[in-house]
């Protein structure tokens, strides 16, 4: 007995793509926050393996751990998450996102320290009270000065 091909037989209902639901800025948002998250996990892996088992003080592992997660999602950035760019100069563009990453360095390291050394909390419950300071200034800030929403032919 041969049994119908789901995917072309006529009762099988169409799935409508990502890509057509919502806006392109609201695809962009979501692309972000999984770039995001793939680069706070490489962050919050090494500012625990710095700090817990090399034994860096949190502060510094917590710069280094930052600039791999910046480095991460920068290249997210470019490849997948936005489709226009500002800027045609990459080493231009590198600059200014990392410039914005350095403002999003200093939100973390005041964080942490207030948190942990200030209030008491273990490290990496205060890296996750900075990464929403973080993640909403990063954002906005990309999004503002280095690429742009897609506009679409009428």
């Amino acid at each position: 007995m041969i049994e119908p091909d789901v995917v072309t037989t006529p009762e099988a209902a169409p799935s409508i793509a990502l890509s057509s639901m919502g806006s392109e800025g609201l695809h962009e948002f979501i692309r972000y926050v999984v770039a995001s998250a793939i680069a706070l996990v490489l962050d919050i892996a090494t500012l625990s393996f710095l700090t817990s088992v090399a034994g860096v003080p949190y502060l510094l592992s917590g710069a280094i751990a930052f600039l791999v997660g910046l480095t991460a999602v920068y290249f997210l950035s470019v490849r997948w998450v936005f489709a226009e760019r500002t800027l045609s100069n990459p080493w231009a563009e590198f600059l200014l996102f990392a410039g914005i990453g350095v403002v999003g360095l200093m939100i973390n390291e005041v964080i942490l320290y207030v948190f942990t050394s200030l209030f008491g909390f273990f490290y990496l419950f205060s890296k996750m009270a900075s990464v929403i300071f973080v993640f909403t200034w990063n954002f906005g800030a990309r999004k503002i000065f280095l690429f742009k929403t897609r506009t679409r032919a009428a």
